[in-house]
């Protein structure tokens, strides 16, 4: 999946901390699978589009998912951005506690000869925090562009602004990027020696995300945009 062009991920040279586990982030089995540099963290957030929130509420976990937005220069280690409404239990809730975050890519299915070994081929982020509520109206509305441009790099420029009152009826929860894990797996299936020889297909089946066409509102006769265009390009639609 093609790298969108918002900046979210400063030159490599920038980036040489490592994530530092922690006891919830520490991987427990396939330990070989993870990823210890930052950049492998903001590579899986930027090439994501959409994350699910896990926060408990009344007593009950709740997972939902959400689009977000990614600002790695705010904060020692970068800050997620999600938003809901104000009335919204999960919002209203999770500054009050630690919450996990997760992003996931599928990136293949993976075929072995015996059903145990069959596996996906993937990329995942874990985050814990406790979230703030973004209060200052500068940061609120610098969250929601990061969350618009995240999803269609430049849209936030090409739309109008929120008004007082939808700013009102929406909250912003900013995210620490500070405790997180990175998982990844990639490459054929691991069949038992033993089983090489039995007359199964195995291999993997590659998974993407595709764009379409881009398509008129039934109200609208403007031309397709070129930050719209652009970015249905990068996830392989048309052209």
């Amino acid at each position: 999946m093609d790298r969108v062009s918002m900046p979210l991920v400063p030159d490599p040279g920038d980036m040489t901390t490592r994530l530092q586990p922690t006891a919830r982030t520490t991987l427990r089995r396939s330990k070989e699978r993870a990823a210890t540099e930052r950049q492998a963290l903001y590579d899986v957030l930027t090439d994501g589009m959409f994350c699910h929130l896990g926060v408990v509420v009344d007593g009950d976990p709740l997972v939902l998912p959400t689009a977000y937005g990614v600002d790695i220069d705010r904060g020692p280690d970068g800050t997620l951005y999600l938003h809901g409404s104000v009335a919204a239990r999960s919002v209203v809730a999770a500054p009050r506690q630690a919450v996990c975050v997760t992003v996931t890519h599928a990136d293949g299915l993976v075929l072995a000869r015996s059903a145990f070994h069959h596996s996906v081929n993937y990329r995942s982020a874990v985050i814990f925090g406790v979230p703030r509520l973004v209060e200052d109206p500068d940061e609120k509305l610098h969250g929601l562009n990061r969350i618009v441009d995240h999803l269609v790099p430049g849209r936030s420029s090409a739309t109008r602004p929120p008004n007082r009152k939808e700013l009102a009826k929406t909250s912003v929860l900013a995210l620490d990027l500070t405790e997180a894990s990175v998982k990844t797996r990639s490459g054929p299936a691991n069949d038992e020696e033993q089983d090489l020889d039995l007359p199964y297909w195995t291999g993997v089946i590659p998974l993407h995300v595709i764009a379409g066409e881009p398509e008129n509102n039934p109200d609208c006769d403007l031309l397709v945009p070129a930050h719209v265009r652009s970015r249905a390009n990068r996830l392989g639609a048309p052209s």
